[in-house]
Parts: structure tokens; C-alpha cells; sequence
């Protein structure tokens, strides 16, 4: 992931990430069976996790 982003796209891409997750957390309590749960969980955790980076970066970009 690179760190060019301006604001406008930074704000965009986490309003995506979050609309994501909120998705696989309506799937994941939809779906029941022990691989689909871990699949979800894992896609949860890394959507979160990029989303977590977005965030910072913006909030960098917000201070300059």
C-alpha cells in the first residue's frame, strides 16, 4: 500500500473499507460452518487492518 494518497482519496478508500467490513459483518452473522466463519473473520481482520493504516495516514495528512 503506498502513502501518495491525497485526503479526498484517503477519506474515499476508508468510506469503501468501512462499507466492506459492514458487509462481511452481515455475512459472517448470515453464514454459519466453521471455514466460512474463519474466511470471514480473516477478511474482517484484514480489511480492519488497512483501514486502521488509512486512518493513520489521514490523520497525518490532516495535521500538516
Amino acid at each position: 500500500m503506498s502513502g501518495d494518497y491525497s485526503l479526498p482519496e484517503l477519506q474515499d478508500r476508508i468510506a469503501i473499507l468501512r462499507n466492506n467490513i459492514r458487509q462481511l459483518v452481515e455475512q459472517a452473522t448470515g453464514s454459519s460452518g466453521g471455514q466460512d466463519e474463519e474466511r470471514t473473520a480473516d477478511r474482517i481482520a484484514q480489511q480492519t487492518e488497512e483501514l486502521d493504516k488509512l486512518i493513520a495516514q489521514r490523520d497525518a495528512l490532516e495535521k500538516k
